[in-house]
């Protein structure tokens, strides 16, 4: 899984020092992103297997960029987990999976928890790229 690039997404930098370092055990690659701007341009750039959004920020919300990068044919298929203080809200979480996020996490964010489901969606992804691909012509 070291060739697993993970996007972590908050305007406060105290949340990007402790969700890396949360994330620090697992077999991956961290990246941090200031902004739903940066995040979508680190996105385009190439190399990013997940993201890890916060759903509010100035600017450009999580929403949108999740949204931005499920309309475009290039980044379709990169997972985004958001997180999010607003809890019971069942419209925002109908909301975030109709715009195809994979996954939803409330914060305070445990580092346990956020480790665990990481762990889970590393996994699903290096699994993805063992398959064998389609046959040459």
């Amino acid at each position: 899984m070291p060739g697993i690039t993970v996007l972590l997404v908050d305007n406060h930098q105290e949340t990007l020092v402790a969700l890396s370092a949360a994330l620090a055990p697992l077999p991956c690659r961290i990246e941090t992103a200031e902004s739903g701007e940066q995040a979508l341009k680190a996105v385009l750039r190439g190399g990013i297997d997940l993201v890890l959004l916060d759903v509010v920020m100035p600017g450009m919300s999580g929403f949108e960029v999740a949204g931005f990068l499920h309309r475009l044919d290039q980044t379709r298929d990169i997972p985004v987990i958001l997180m999010t203080g607003m809890v019971g809200q069942a419209q925002l979480t109908e909301d975030a999976y109709e715009i195809g996020v994979v996954d939803l996490i409330i914060k305070p964010v445990s580092p346990w928890l956020l480790r665990l489901k990481i762990a889970g969606h590393l996994r699903y992804l290096q699994r993805i790229r063992e398959l064998p691909g389609p046959a040459p012509d």
